[in-house]
This record gives structure tokens, sequence and C-alpha cells, in this order.
């Protein structure tokens, strides 16, 4: 068994395009820990109780900003920005006129472009035992993107051992705009295995298919479909079903449609071994289930151990894919002088 413990400050204490990164520990009255690093404004490990009382870490990541800076997966953790998941071609049209991006995964730019906000060394605003902020300019031309943008992350950690991330953003100029968070989770512990057995419910009737290119192409009912998790049923279940949609992904890697305001779980993952539930609520339209279909086995984790693919999964928060090509979509259009407001929960209990 895995025994669990945060990073050393000292492993993030470093400098990366002449900015110094550190570690930030949030911690509450439960015992609950959480520690974040400026390098991507991400989140780093998750010590949550299990249902023996151990503290687990149920956040993939490496132990120190250098396995980070060199790792296969660059995302772990991350504010994924400007604009996250996936742009057709790496280009959309704003105001008559049409902007080039980085193309970074397959003809697509994915999370913002190869630079995108993963990469940046985030400057803080305020931390507190159990609050910090960060904040980023992004120039105009960024990685293609008009208009210098102004963007903050919050995350607070509650004594209801919930973490809240809020993000807002303005812009200069017209830009378009998709935040989320990139954690891989592993409810059992990072490296523990995969995370096939956990029980996943999902509160949507509809996911968005993709073409061969992954990028959106219909919104599909879910019910008789192996996309289906209106009720609870264990990740495993259906992930080899002979689905094209699956098939071509090697998984689950698509976005859910969800009408839950935030007062309501959009999803809600417990391990059957650990106990741990992790229930998540935003006010964003969409829900990303991706299950680490094409991690390599190259990265080497916290604990020691190489992460596989289904090593973790996330429920990244957002809106569509490629929305500022497909009209039809919840907009993703920033204006100036208007201001970008989102937030999203994820609170751990023990599943009774």
């Amino acid at each position: 068994m895995n025994h669990y413990h945060l990073p050393s400050i000292h492993n993030f204490s470093s400098t990366i395009n002449e900015k110094n990164t550190h570690l930030i520990v949030l911690k509450n009255t439960r015992g609950m820990q959480v520690a974040l690093s400026d390098y991507g404004a991400r989140i780093v490990s998750i010590l949550v109780p299990d249902n023996k009382g151990n503290l687990i870490d149920v956040a993939l990541g490496f132990g120190s900003i250098h396995r980070y800076y060199y790792a296969d997966e660059q995302y772990h953790g991350v504010t994924a920005g400007r604009f996250a998941n996936r742009i057709a071609n790496g280009k959309f049209e704003l105001n008559g006129k049409e902007f080039s991006l980085p193309i970074n995964n397959g003809i697509n730019c994915l999370h913002g472009g190869p630079n995108g906000f993963h990469k940046k060394i985030w400057d803080r605003r305020v931390s507190y035992e159990s609050q910090a902020e960060f904040y980023l300019i992004s120039a105009d031309g960024e990685e293609g993107f008009p208009g210098n943008l102004n963007v903050s992350v919050s995350y607070t950690l509650t004594n209801e051992n919930e973490i809240i991330i809020k993000y807002r953003a303005d812009s200069d100029q017209d830009t378009v705009i998709n935040l989320t968070n990139h954690t891989y989770f592993n409810l059992n512990g990072e490296g523990s295995g995969d995370i096939l057995s956990h029980q996943l419910r999902i509160h949507a009737d509809a996911y968005l298919a993709v073409d061969d290119y992954q990028i959106p192409c219909a919104r599909v009912p879910v019910a008789g479909t192996a996309f289906d998790f209106q009720e609870f049923k264990s990740i495993a279940q259906d992930i080899i079903a002979p689905d094209e949609q699956l098939i071509s992904a090697k998984g689950y890697d698509h976005c859910y449609i969800h009408n839950n305001p935030i007062s309501q779980a959009c999803a809600t993952v417990y391990s059957p071994s650990s106990g741990v539930r992790l229930d998540v609520f935003t006010t964003e339209p969409g829900v990303q289930l991706y299950t680490g279909n094409w991690m390599t086995g190259n990265d080497i984790g916290k604990s020691g151990n190489t992460y596989l693919p289904y090593a973790g999964f996330c429920l990244e928060t957002q809106h569509f894919p490629d929305s500022p090509n497909q009209p039809e979509f919840p907009s993703t259009l920033l204006k100036t002088g208007e201001e970008f407001i989102s937030e999203t929960h994820y609170k751990f209990s023990i599943e009774k």
C-alpha cells in the first residue's frame, strides 16, 4: 500500500522562464490538504480521508516541478486555456477576421496551443491557509488569440472537504475563452492502478459525438449506448464496447451536455475500494469525461509508479469543444467590457 504525503516544497522551488515557482498548500480543519503550483495554476495533490481514515492522494501528478516540465502528459492538474479542448484546424472567425492558432493535436489546436496557460508561471494575488488566487496577463496575439486577456483562478478549500474553483477574465478586444481544470483523479490513490472499477454517474441525457479528428459533429442521446451514465455503472462496463466513438478514442474522451444548476451535481464518482466519493458541481454547460486513454507509461508519479492508460479520469467542466466554429453551441465569445465568470466545485466525502 502507498503511504501518501504532500510533495516537498523544496522540489517546487525553481525558476522557469525567469520566474520563480512555488508549492502552495491549503488545509482545512478536517485534515484535508490540497497542494497547488503556480506553474500552470495547477492542482498537484489532494489528500483526502478514505473509509479507513487514512489520507490518500487522489490526484495524479509528480513530486517535483521538473517532472511536470518534462512529462509526456503536460496537463496534470492544470488550468487549461485560453481555449480548453479542441478548435478544429486551429482556425476560427471573429468579427469578420480569421485567426490562426498553433496545431498541437492532429489537425487541431488543443488547450490553447503548445504554450497555453499550462506552460505559464502564474502570479499569486493572495494566499491564505485555505485559499490561493493566481492571475495571468495573456498578451494580444499570444498563441494566435486576439486581445490582452486578464485572467484569474482561485482555489478555496472548505471545511466540507470541497475545492471551489472560480475563474474570471476580461479582455481589451473581443476574444474567445474556455477554461477548465484538468486534474486526473484516482479515488483509490494515485499510482494504485487503473480507475476502471470506479462507479460513475453523469447527469446528462446527451453527449457530443466526434468525427475522425475528435471535433463534435452531432448531439447524441446517451440512452441505450455505451455513453449512458445516467445511473451508476463502472467505467469498465462499456469502455471496450464495439462503438466507433470509443474505439477511435481508445476509451472515453467526450463532452457530456448537462442541464443541472451549480447547486446540483453534474457528475458523481466513487471507489468501492476506498469509499472516496467525488461530486462535481459547475456553472458550465458541459463536462468532458476523459479516461486517460493516451497515457504512455513513461511518466512516473508521486508514489514512484508509472502512469499507464486509465490510471486516472478527468471530469473537465467547460463549454463545448470547437464552439467558435459551431454557432449553435453556447457562445464562448468574451466581448470587450464584459467579464467572463465560471465556477466549479470538487466535493469529497465517503460513500455510505
